[in-house]
């Protein structure tokens, strides 16, 4: 969990400074008082994009001198941290312990996960965005997903760029690439079918009324021998300008067990608890697995449940970790006794 957080132009936030306790942290205040942005400060500390899947210079503050920084103490003593300068916006930079670090040594720190309102028609929207869901469900299992996928993700993307050659791609370069697909493909592949599963079976022994079981299937990809499939579609390839075979063609398919009916068809209501249900049982295995529980990202998550949900919602997360929440009345947070509050009605203080 973290101890302390330090924030520099970002978004909104010129300069704010939190000290987070080890259960809830409440972040209430009307919207466009930046309390997305303080969550989305956290998700950077870890790979990938963050929350919002935005531009490196978009997270700087508009009005400010160009880059952003943002540093956090852990609970174990250590410090990590990840910004941006105005000299080269778009490059992210990491230091651990006051070191220069890769992105991807993040994961090996703090494990983070995240809903928020764009999240809520996940199961209606591209197998893109649910590939990208499961990623950060592996990513807190298996740190080392972060490296693999970024390097399958290279390699496919020089490959394509070769097979678009107007005069024929080198076939021994085409090799070497697709041998390095090959060859992080398959603990991509490995690493997405065991969070699958396991997280299947730990689904199917829930039985909490209020957030409903899903059931899940990886699907898009048999696996099989995918340097020889890679060099069997070069053709077919070529004339589509993509690589058509391989993990990236990964889908998670879920659907609501008890009617065995597909997610994308259920209400609004529905996957959003299907959502959160995946969500807490990912969680617990997290706790289980690493040691310690993620830290969780829910941004307005309280608004869109009923009473009854929303208390069930905070009896499950009571206990479990570092949970950071925010809602544009602190009133939504009735029911949760013990937590670090902020209110940003008026600029960031304690509430």
């Amino acid at each position: 969990m973290l101890t302390r957080l330090a924030l520099t132009d970002v978004r909104n936030h010129a300069q704010a400074l939190l000290a987070p306790g080890a259960g809830f942290v409440l972040l209430s205040g009307p919207n466009g008082a930046g309390k997305t942005n303080i969550l989305e400060a956290v998700s950077l500390l870890a790979p990938g994009r963050g929350l919002r899947r935005a531009a490196l210079s978009d997270v700087a503050r508009q009005d400010g001198p160009g880059g952003f920084a943002i540093a956090a103490r852990l609970a174990d003593g250590s410090e990590i941290g990840t910004g941006t300068t105005a000299a080269a916006p778009e490059r992210r930079q990491v230091r651990v312990n006051g070191a220069a670090a890769s992105v991807n040594a993040l994961s090996e720190r703090l494990a983070v996960l995240w809903l928020t309102p764009a999240m809520d028609r996940l199961f209606a929207e591209s197998a893109g965005n649910r590939r990208r869901f499961l990623d950060r469900l592996v990513l807190a299992l298996t740190p080392a997903h972060a490296h693999h996928s970024a390097r399958y993700e290279a390699a496919m993307r020089a490959r394509n760029k070769l097979l678009a050659e107007p005069d024929g791609a080198d076939p021994q370069w085409l090799a070497a690439l697709e041998a390095g697909m090959a060859d992080h493909g398959a603990p991509l592949a490995e690493a997405r079918l065991r969070t699958v599963a396991t997280l299947d079976a730990a689904l199917a022994e829930s039985a909490d009324p209020a957030f409903p079981a899903a059931a899940l299937k990886l699907e898009g990809w048999d696996g099989g021998d995918l340097a020889l499939q890679l060099r069997q579609s070069r053709g077919r390839d070529a004339a589509a300008g993509r690589t058509t075979v391989g993990p990236h063609r990964h889908d998670l398919a879920v659907v609501h067990a008890a009617k065995r009916q597909p997610a994308a068809l259920g209400s609004t209501g529905e996957q959003k608890a299907l959502l959160i249900g995946i969500i807490l049982a990912h969680a617990a295995l997290v706790a289980e697995r690493r040691g310690a529980p993620p830290v969780l990202l829910l941004d307005e998550v309280a608004a869109h449940l009923d009473p009854a949900r929303r208390a069930a919602l905070f009896a499950r997360l009571e206990g479990r970790g570092q949970v950071w929440m925010t809602a544009t009345e602190g009133a939504l947070f009735d029911g949760i006794a013990e937590a670090t509050r902020y209110d940003l009605g008026d600029g960031l203080r304690p509430a």
